[in-house]
């Protein structure tokens, strides 16, 4: 497998469409899971948490981002922090081989982390948007800069997707062979729709257009850059990665990272589009770089991310982890699945929307839980249920039906 940082020049389109699929879609054995949980910071004030602060607080876990010299160390049961732009505080942990067991060390990484912010009287809020506070970037690296000046181009929504909004992210092996990677790559865009309905928490936030979204978190996402955030197909994968514009080339030596003028895309870059302003073709890097840049609500990274959730309140991240894990741990329950959701597949728009008032989403999001509760292991298997009883009832994540 090629060095992903590698400075050697691609020959070609095929050259780079060959080793995006040997990247982004690794067979395997399936069965390690993962998880990305983020929180708003909260400083004694009500206001953002300065990142000095938050280095200081955070000591030998703190991400490089902030404190140039940390070592970032992972937190006790393998977590890693990091810090995204607006200051929201991020948990990634490490892979697990179940949900009970990814459960339990995010718990306790979660843990370990208010208490490593207590002294400072920095509290984590969990949600998926800023309700009050207006948007407002604290980290500033070029990556950021860069996203903002192109997203500030198509709308108002870049800056609030980037500072004001927070999810809950999964991670899931992408399979043993082709038919199954293929297979579980459709299921996870299939119930897309029905979960974004079930887990809609985002109501509210501050600085967004009138309307009412269920998820004002996923409104910021689906006109954020669309050729960057729409889904993404398993074949055509490669080939609609260097179809996306550049986000940015990144400058050397502390020079500004920016994406070029127009709509150039990768693939265009590669053919030559941008030889007079940069005097180079792409290298390795650069594609590996621009791998990072797509959105899509399920990314293939070797593994496969659904990146669709809204951030939960209290500790209801939990039910969408397990049920996540649920759907995805054999063939017969993946298939399951796909026929439970079937005809809702595309209402993206209509589950951000709407949430659990479309009464087909409703039952899709309905059904679908029951299903992932009855394939979930026992210990799992009261969150999943909880979370049926409430999309039965039609209520937003936080309310309780009884």
């Amino acid at each position: 497998m090629a060095d992903l940082s590698s400075g050697a020049t691609l020959t070609g389109r095929s050259d780079a469409e060959r080793l995006v699929r040997q990247w982004c879609f690794r067979r395997g054995p399936t069965g390690l899971l993962g998880a990305e949980i983020e929180w708003f910071c909260l400083g004694p004030d009500g206001d953002r948490v300065p990142l000095d602060v938050l280095g200081a607080a955070l000591g030998a876990h703190a991400p490089s981002t902030i404190v140039a010299s940390s070592p970032a160390a992972p937190m006790p049961h393998g977590s890693v922090v990091s810090v995204e732009p607006g200051g929201q505080l991020e948990l990634s942990s490490a892979p697990a081989p179940s949900a009970a067991a990814l459960l339990a060390d995010l718990a306790a990484d979660e843990t370990h982390l208010r208490e490593l912010l207590r002294p400072y009287r920095i509290e984590l809020h969990a949600g998926a948007a800023e309700e009050r506070r207006p948007s407002r970037r604290l980290l500033s690296l070029p990556r950021y800069d860069a996203m903002e000046c192109r997203f500030d181009r198509i709308g108002p929504y870049g800056r609030l997707m980037m500072c004001s909004t927070a999810a809950v992210q999964v991670t899931v092996d992408a399979g043993v062979d082709e038919p199954e990677m293929a297979r579980r790559w459709a299921m996870l865009h299939a119930v897309g729709p029905a979960l974004v309905a079930a887990f809609a928490a985002s109501p509210r936030l501050a600085g967004a257009p009138e309307g009412r979204w269920a998820s004002q978190r996923q409104r910021t996402w689906l006109p954020l850059d669309p050729a960057r955030t729409r889904p993404l197909s398993y074949a055509g994968y490669p080939t609609e990665a260097l179809e996306v514009p550049l986000l940015c080339v990144r400058g050397a030596d502390g020079a500004p990272w920016r994406a070029p003028d127009g709509e150039v895309t990768f693939a265009d870059w590669l053919d030559g589009a941008l030889d007079e302003t940069l005097g180079r073709r792409p290298v390795v890097a650069d594609l590996a770089y621009h791998l990072t840049t797509l959105f899509p609500p399920v990314r293939a990274n070797g593994y496969y991310e659904i990146r669709y959730l809204d951030g939960q309140p209290g500790d209801g991240w939990r039910a969408p982890v397990a049920a996540i894990a649920s759907l995805a741990a054999s063939p017969a329950t993946t298939a399951e699945a796909m026929r439970t959701v079937a005809g809702t597949e595309e209402l993206w728009i209509d589950a951000a929307r709407d949430g659990l008032d479309a009464p087909e989403l409703r039952r899709a999001a309905t059904d679908l839980l029951t299903l992932a509760a009855t394939a979930a292991p026992a210990a799992q298997r009261p969150l999943i249920c909880a979370a049926e009883r409430r999309c039965r009832a039609g209520l937003p994540p936080g309310e309780d039906p009884r």
